[in-house]
Protein backbone atom coordinates (compact mmCIF):
# COMPACT_ATOMS: atom_id res chain seq x y z
CA UNK A 1 0.00 0.00 0.00
CA UNK A 2 2.96 2.50 0.83
CA UNK A 3 4.26 1.49 -2.17
CA UNK A 4 1.42 1.98 -4.23
CA UNK A 5 1.09 5.11 -2.87
CA UNK A 6 4.56 6.81 -3.19
CA UNK A 7 4.40 5.85 -6.94
CA UNK A 8 1.03 7.39 -7.03
CA UNK A 9 3.06 10.96 -5.81
CA UNK A 10 5.93 10.77 -7.76
CA UNK A 11 3.59 9.89 -10.77
CA UNK A 12 1.93 13.07 -9.85
CA UNK A 13 4.80 15.14 -9.49
CA UNK A 14 6.29 14.27 -13.05
CA UNK A 15 2.82 14.95 -14.34
CA UNK A 16 3.17 18.29 -12.50
CA UNK A 17 7.12 19.37 -13.59
CA UNK A 18 6.15 18.17 -16.72
CA UNK A 19 2.66 19.85 -16.91
CA UNK A 20 5.05 23.17 -15.84
CA UNK A 21 6.99 22.65 -19.14
CA UNK A 22 4.23 22.92 -21.11
CA UNK A 23 2.78 26.12 -22.84
CA UNK A 24 1.00 29.35 -20.63
CA UNK A 25 -1.68 31.28 -22.41
CA UNK A 26 -3.57 34.86 -21.50
CA UNK A 27 -6.80 34.78 -22.09
CA UNK A 28 -9.12 37.93 -21.14
CA UNK A 29 -12.86 36.87 -19.18
CA UNK A 30 -15.98 38.30 -19.84
CA UNK A 31 -15.75 40.71 -16.90
CA UNK A 32 -12.22 42.15 -18.72
CA UNK A 33 -9.93 40.29 -16.28
CA UNK A 34 -6.63 38.52 -17.26
CA UNK A 35 -6.69 34.35 -16.60
CA UNK A 36 -3.63 32.22 -17.18
CA UNK A 37 -4.21 28.74 -18.50
CA UNK A 38 -2.06 26.03 -19.94
CA UNK A 39 -4.71 25.33 -22.83
CA UNK A 40 -5.61 28.28 -25.88
CA UNK A 41 -7.70 26.00 -27.10
CA UNK A 42 -10.84 28.87 -25.64
CA UNK A 43 -11.35 32.19 -27.75
CA UNK A 44 -9.37 34.93 -27.08
CA UNK A 45 -6.34 33.50 -25.75
CA UNK A 46 -3.00 34.54 -26.59
CA UNK A 47 0.37 32.49 -25.62
CA UNK A 48 3.08 34.05 -23.83
CA UNK A 49 6.54 33.49 -24.68
CA UNK A 50 8.21 32.37 -21.59
CA UNK A 51 12.57 33.04 -21.39
CA UNK A 52 13.77 30.02 -20.33
CA UNK A 53 15.36 29.65 -16.53
CA UNK A 54 18.82 31.52 -16.81
CA UNK A 55 21.50 29.15 -13.74
CA UNK A 56 24.62 31.44 -13.47
CA UNK A 57 27.34 29.38 -11.44
CA UNK A 58 28.69 30.57 -8.07
CA UNK A 59 32.56 32.13 -8.24
CA UNK A 60 35.05 29.74 -7.05
CA UNK A 61 36.08 30.50 -3.34
CA UNK A 62 39.35 31.10 -3.14
CA UNK A 63 41.84 28.96 -0.26
CA UNK A 64 40.91 30.37 3.21
CA UNK A 65 45.22 30.71 3.52
CA UNK A 66 45.35 33.22 0.99
CA UNK A 67 42.68 35.11 2.55
CA UNK A 68 44.11 35.07 5.97
CA UNK A 69 47.76 36.30 4.39
CA UNK A 70 46.25 38.93 2.15
CA UNK A 71 44.44 40.72 5.62
CA UNK A 72 47.20 40.65 7.27
CA UNK A 73 49.47 41.93 5.42
CA UNK A 74 49.14 45.91 5.37
CA UNK A 75 49.38 47.99 2.09
CA UNK A 76 52.71 49.68 1.12
CA UNK A 77 51.48 53.67 1.99
CA UNK A 78 49.66 52.60 5.45
CA UNK A 79 51.21 54.35 8.00
CA UNK A 80 54.09 53.34 10.24
CA UNK A 81 54.46 53.89 14.00
CA UNK A 82 57.43 53.93 15.89
CA UNK A 83 57.96 51.50 18.08
CA UNK A 84 58.38 54.13 21.43
CA UNK A 85 54.89 55.66 20.24
CA UNK A 86 53.55 52.21 20.14
CA UNK A 87 55.00 51.18 23.77
CA UNK A 88 53.54 54.37 25.29
CA UNK A 89 49.97 53.54 23.40
CA UNK A 90 49.80 50.29 24.73
CA UNK A 91 50.74 51.26 28.62
CA UNK A 92 48.03 54.17 28.13
CA UNK A 93 45.26 50.91 27.26
CA UNK A 94 47.01 49.00 30.23
CA UNK A 95 46.63 52.14 33.09
CA UNK A 96 42.88 52.54 31.25
CA UNK A 97 42.17 49.04 31.54
CA UNK A 98 43.60 48.53 35.25
CA UNK A 99 41.72 52.27 36.15
CA UNK A 100 38.39 50.41 35.07
CA UNK A 101 38.89 47.19 36.33
CA UNK A 102 39.38 48.59 39.51
CA UNK A 103 36.40 50.30 39.20
CA UNK A 104 34.53 47.31 38.36
CA UNK A 105 35.89 45.57 41.16
CA UNK A 106 34.87 48.17 43.79
CA UNK A 107 31.50 48.52 42.52
CA UNK A 108 31.07 44.53 42.76
CA UNK A 109 32.04 44.66 46.09
CA UNK A 110 29.30 47.22 46.81
CA UNK A 111 26.91 45.13 45.18
CA UNK A 112 27.62 42.10 47.79
CA UNK A 113 27.57 44.22 50.15
CA UNK A 114 24.51 45.23 49.59
CA UNK A 115 23.08 42.05 48.78
CA UNK A 116 23.79 40.80 51.92
CA UNK A 117 23.70 37.00 50.57
CA UNK A 118 20.58 36.99 48.90
CA UNK A 119 18.51 38.55 51.57
CA UNK A 120 18.94 42.76 51.24
CA UNK A 121 17.58 44.33 53.57
CA UNK A 122 13.82 45.84 52.54
CA UNK A 123 12.83 49.50 51.62
CA UNK A 124 9.86 51.12 53.03
CA UNK A 125 8.65 50.94 49.38
CA UNK A 126 8.46 47.28 48.87
CA UNK A 127 5.50 46.42 51.26
CA UNK A 128 4.79 43.95 48.48
CA UNK A 129 6.65 41.03 48.41
CA UNK A 130 6.90 40.48 45.07
CA UNK A 131 8.50 43.90 44.51
CA UNK A 132 11.22 43.12 47.07
CA UNK A 133 11.87 39.79 44.95
CA UNK A 134 12.12 41.41 41.93
CA UNK A 135 14.97 43.81 43.02
CA UNK A 136 17.05 40.72 44.43
CA UNK A 137 16.64 39.24 41.17
CA UNK A 138 17.92 42.37 39.60
CA UNK A 139 20.93 42.35 42.25
CA UNK A 140 21.59 39.18 41.28
CA UNK A 141 21.56 40.01 37.24
CA UNK A 142 23.91 43.45 37.96
CA UNK A 143 26.38 41.35 40.29
CA UNK A 144 26.71 38.89 37.61
CA UNK A 145 26.94 41.51 34.39
CA UNK A 146 29.64 42.99 36.62
CA UNK A 147 31.64 40.02 36.94
CA UNK A 148 31.66 38.92 33.49
CA UNK A 149 33.00 42.62 33.02
CA UNK A 150 35.41 42.06 35.39
CA UNK A 151 36.78 38.91 33.20
CA UNK A 152 36.33 40.33 30.18
CA UNK A 153 38.88 43.27 31.39
CA UNK A 154 41.07 40.47 32.84
CA UNK A 155 41.44 38.80 29.41
CA UNK A 156 42.06 41.86 27.44
CA UNK A 157 44.82 42.59 30.17
CA UNK A 158 45.97 39.08 29.41
CA UNK A 159 46.46 39.90 25.68
CA UNK A 160 48.52 42.74 26.38
CA UNK A 161 50.64 40.91 28.15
Amino acid sequence: MKKQLSALILLGCAIGYAHAQGEVYVCMNDNGSKEYKNTGATKGCKKVDLQGITMIPAPNKKPMVQTVAARSASPSDFPKIDSGTQKARDNDRMQILLDEMKTEEKKLADMRKDFNNGEPERRGDERNYAKYQERVAAMKDDMSRTEKNIEALKREIGNLK
